[in-house]
């Protein structure tokens, strides 16, 4: 990271939830978002809204005016996606390349790799909204990294700059964490669904309110508990 005394030219792929996140954060850190690239409307949404003036490019473009590529885009699509800008020749020698998913590794990014680009694997261990809120939350928040060992503290670096503390998480580890984290969201979204349908049938009428602070308590004696010492 030393472009300009460390300052980024930071380029995203996706618009989803997470990217014009991490963007935000990144911006706020100092780096230049120079694009993301999105072919949606609500992509394009949430481009205007957490990061006003930043244009919306095609992916090669991203890639051509970035140091630093963001790909925040749904798991199975990441590596046809990785693969195929290696066959075009988009990845630069010296470019970081910065994958969300939670269940790959920097093997996935091989092909970028093999082009001169260098992998780093990190995962925001959060829900998000695809807000600002998210901007609050993630100084609350986890993130898994995976890297090269030579350039592991550059991922633990991005890590503190979105405002986040870094965890180290092995390669052969990642389909292990990944499935983790699947499994803790799918039950917290199934679970809490479950507990407003009963609630209403009991007649509770704002049963949200009721589980709220019911719920997070819960969880947190549940993590006290499960901590060691």
């Amino acid at each position: 990271m030393t472009a300009r005394d460390g300052r980024l030219g930071v380029g995203i792929v996706g618009a989803g939830h997470v990217g014009p996140v991490l963007g935000a954060a990144l911006g706020g850190a100092g780096h230049a978002v120079v694009g993301v690239a999105t072919v949606s409307d609500a992509g394009r949404e949430r481009v205007d809204a957490l990061l006003p003036g930043v244009p919306v490019l095609t992916v090669p473009e991203v890639l051509e005016r970035s140091e630093l590529v963001l790909l925040a885009v749904p798991d199975a699509e990441l590596p046809e996606l990785v693969a195929g800008l290696a066959a075009v020749g988009a990845w630069q020698p010296g470019q970081l390349v910065v994958h969300t998913a939670p269940g790959f590794g920097t093997g996935v990014l091989q092909p970028a790799f093999a082009c001169g680009a260098i992998p780093l694997a990190i995962h925001p261990a959060m829900a998000f909204t695809g807000t600002s809120i998210d901007l609050v939350r993630l100084h609350e928040t986890w993130c898994a990294v995976t890297a090269p060992a030579p350039v592991l503290p550059i991922a633990q670096a991005l890590v503190v700059e979105l405002g986040a503390e870094p965890v180290v998480v092995a390669e052969t580890a990642r389909e292990h964490y990944g499935a983790a984290v699947a499994a803790a969201r799918s039950f917290a979204a199934d679970a809490v669904a479950g507990f407003v349908a009963e609630l209403r049938q009991a007649g509770v009428e704002q049963p949200t309110r009721l589980l709220g602070p019911l719920i997070r308590s819960a969880v947190e004696n549940a993590l006290a508990a499960a901590s060691p010492g």
